[in-house]
């Protein structure tokens, strides 16, 4: 834990004046952990919230807490926060009634004043903070402060500035002397530059421009950023590129299999190196559901600034771990660690690990060319869709035995895909250097990094592997596939979206083969009471919501994140259009996240984990060909829109007794299965296992026919569908038609 490492409360807490600044190594990329910090210190330290303060994560003066990553921000940080704050109203109590007389009982702090009960003496307590030692230890074991009986609510911190539009990312900051960057990229990650035309150089001397040249990596930068980019574009053009093949155009999913994977077996959630179980040979049911690769679609492309003044690097960007970029950083350009300083500020939209630790090294990498000048750069969409790491293409192999009475006996499930570790961690052979990008194309080129199976616990493709389900003779095996067409790294919950995926359209299958009700069938296999809580409150609200329409489906699924966070239970309610197209209609969440620090964090997280798992679900799929990505822009990779955004019912069962647990990847897994499962129950009786539930572009003078579909013991249906269709599923067409499968 992170109090571990940084015992002190002066390495979470200080004292600017009037105001309390809270230290934290956790950056905000949305998740509101500098809200959630700024009301813990006030729960603690009876602060008002509008004389707390956050500081900017930055190397040398933050905690080092490695990646904001894995929803453990309040785990982590916000235990080290409340627990220093704790400490230090302790000492303010005995500071007081050393200095005021009475006993520890008759103070209280509120309001940011210290007052003794009874009395008209009154002390401010920042000033108080002020005139006591802060390198004093942390007392672990300090009980907190009792919970409010009236739930927080803070406003988030910077809200109204990103309202007004007064919110200043990483792509506004502007500094005197200022020039802007943009990279020349090649066609595609295998190509290398061969000749750039000398008349394109001195046209860029011409208009005042600098171009930058480090083997197949260039840059251009000049003050006007209009001019660089158009330059940029004109300069890419110009290039002439080794093709080296191209990007396979295999099918990845067929490559996901044993004979091409380093294997291990996971037992409790760990993988253990050693020989792997043989299969199950007693198999009453057995599948295979799918993930294609994933982008991030950040609102904003990345970007960052950086300046090389006087033997030091100081770099400003959005990422999510800016120590271990730092080290990579510093190890790629032969620096010291002390002579890079790397500041968080926001970016739009950020989150996981998209292009901006990449873009903060190119910057770094034309600030070094063009010593004492601050350099912005930043990538376009077309780039970010292009050049960001993806989440990888991901297969579970699932198998199940079950007795006469209903319960399974048996469960194996094996999972498959490259790495979810691509971001620039330090590691042997210089891991954290080859991870990034422009270090691939330098004159001296780091190879791309063979990637390791990542051991820890519910970590990588293994996250959720194990079902939070009762169940025996369980086989856990993990399949790491190198060689795969693109580069992958992590984003929004890794494995955990597929495995939930299956598992919960699993718990859904066999319960209608054992002619259960599915909810029942899950309690069963339940011996949690915070589970079953979570389901009661959803069958409750369930009833409260009749499924609207005849072409309308209802999907349920329950989760736990990582076994051991939030649990959530979702319900969902779709129709599909005459055109076949998934309409989201209603939506309820129930979630428990332990004790609630910021209630409309907490909504907003499983709020915003369900629109983008439902994106995911049913619009979102990378493509690409021998040339290059093809996805390069939110038409060619589209994204869920506003107007299909369903009504949403949130309930958070607030249990103060127990510590928080992470809650900001919790709910995308079980929505993905909730929506496949709908669009099984009722809406087309069909049983969807690709993670891309239904995906249908519209062109321009496409051909559309009315076709009829028949769904297993149900009456036909009439879609109106275009020539060509991408409908190819397990439906029997009237008449004499192909089974085909819908992706």
């Amino acid at each position: 834990m992170s109090i571990d490492s940084y015992p002190l409360i002066s390495d979470w807490l200080a004292v600017h004046g009037d105001r309390l600044v809270v230290k934290t190594g956790k950056v905000d990329i949305g998740q509101r952990i500098s809200t959630a910090l700024s009301e813990i210190a006030h729960e603690e330290l009876g602060i008002l919230l509008r004389d707390i303060d956050v500081a900017p994560v930055r190397t040398g003066e933050s905690p080092d807490e490695g990646m904001t990553s894995g929803s453990n921000s309040v785990e982590q940080s916000g235990r080290a926060v409340r627990k220093a704050s704790a400490t230090l109203r302790g000492m303010l109590i005995d500071h007081a009634v050393a200095a005021n007389g009475s006993s520890c009982d008759d103070w209280e702090l509120s309001e940011g004043r210290l007052i003794r009960k009874g009395s008209n003496i009154s002390l401010s307590v920042a000033r108080t903070i002020g005139e006591l030692d802060l390198s004093t230890r942390i007392d672990p074991d300090v009980p907190s402060s009792p919970v409010s009986a009236k739930p927080p609510n803070p406003a988030m911190r910077g809200l109204t500035d990103m309202v007004n539009g007064k919110y200043v990312f990483v792509h506004d900051l502007e500094v005197p002397g200022m020039l802007h960057a943009r990279v020349v990229r090649p066609p595609h990650a295998k190509a290398r530059l061969e000749e750039i035309p000398e008349k394109s150089v001195e046209r860029l001397v011409d208009e005042g421009m600098e171009l930058i040249r480090d083997g197949s990596f260039v840059a251009i930068a000049g003050p006007v950023e209009w001019q660089v980019v158009k330059a940029a574009q004109r300069f890419a053009a110009a290039c002439e590129w080794a093709d080296n093949g191209g990007l396979p155009e295999d099918d990845v999913f067929r490559q996901l299999k044993a004979e091409n994977a380093e294997r291990l077996e996971v037992i409790g959630g760990v993988p253990q190196k050693g020989q792997v179980p043989d299969p199950m040979t007693d198999i009453d049911y057995s599948a295979r559901f799918e993930r294609p690769y994933l982008m991030h679609g950040a609102l904003a492309p990345s970007a960052a600034m950086a300046v090389w003044s006087g033997g030091r690097l100081e770099i400003t960007c959005h990422s999510q771990g800016v120590y271990p970029l730092r080290e990579s950083i510093a190890d790629s350009l032969g620096l010291e660690l002390d002579q890079v300083v790397i500041t968080h500020h926001p970016g739009s939209g950020c989150y996981g690990h998209n292009g901006a630790d990449d873009a903060a090294f190119e910057a770094a990498l034309v600030a070094m060319a063009l010593p004492e000048t601050p350099v912005l750069l930043k990538w376009t969409r077309e780039e970010e869709h292009r050049w960001e790491p993806y989440a990888p293409a991901m297969a579970v192999d699932l198998a199940v035995a079950v007795s006469d009475k209903g319960r399974i006996t048996g469960y194996s499930a094996e999972v498959f895909g490259d790495t979810h570790r691509g971001r620039p961690r330090p590691g042997p052979n210089r891991a954290g250097p080859s991870r990034l990008l422009a270090n691939r194309l330098r004159a001296e080129p780091l190879p791309a990094p063979v990637a390791l199976p990542n051991m820890n616990k519910h970590g990588g493709m293994h996250r959720n592997l194990d079902p939070i389900y009762t169940v025996e003779n369980k086989r856990f095996v993990k399949n790491l596939v190198a060689g795969l067409p693109l580069r992958t790294s992590a984003l929004r919950c890794l494995g955990a979206t597929t495995n939930v995926f299956a598992i919960e359209s699993l718990m859904d299958e066999l319960a209608e083969k054992q002619g259960q009700d599915p909810l029942a069938f899950r309690r069963a296999h339940l011996d949690d009471p915070r589970a079953m809580a979570v389901i009661d409150k959803l069958e409750e609200r369930m009833k409260e919501t009749a499924v609207p329409g005849d072409m309308s489906g209802r999907g349920f699924a329950y989760a736990q994140y990582k076994n051991a966070m939030t649990r959530v239970g979702v319900c969902v309610d779709i129709e599909v259009g005459e055109l076949g197209e998934i309409v989201l209609q209603h939506a309820i969440i129930v979630a428990d996240a332990g004790r609630v620090i910021d209630h409309d964090g907490l909504r907003a997280q499983l709020e915003g984990g369900f629109l983008q798992a439902a994106s995911w679900a049913i619009y979102e799929e990378v493509h690409w060909d021998r040339d290059g990505i093809t996805s390069t822009d939110w038409d060619s990779y589209p994204v869920i829109r506003f107007d299909n955004v369903p009504t949403m019912d949130i309930v958070v069962l607030d249990v103060p007794g127990v510590e928080p647990a992470g809650a900001g990847e919790a709910s995308p897994g079980p929505t993905i299965a909730a929506i496949a499962n709908a669009l099984y129950n009722g809406a087309l009786g069909y049983r969807r296992r690709r993670c891309l539930v239904f995906r249908q572009p519209v062109w321009p003078g496409r051909q559309w026919s009315w076709q009829r579909f028949r769904r297993p013991d149900r009456k036909s249906i009439l879609l109106k569908l275009p020539w060509n269709s991408m409908w190819r599923g397990p439906f029997q067409r009237y008449p004499n038609s192909q089974a085909r499968e819908c992706f």
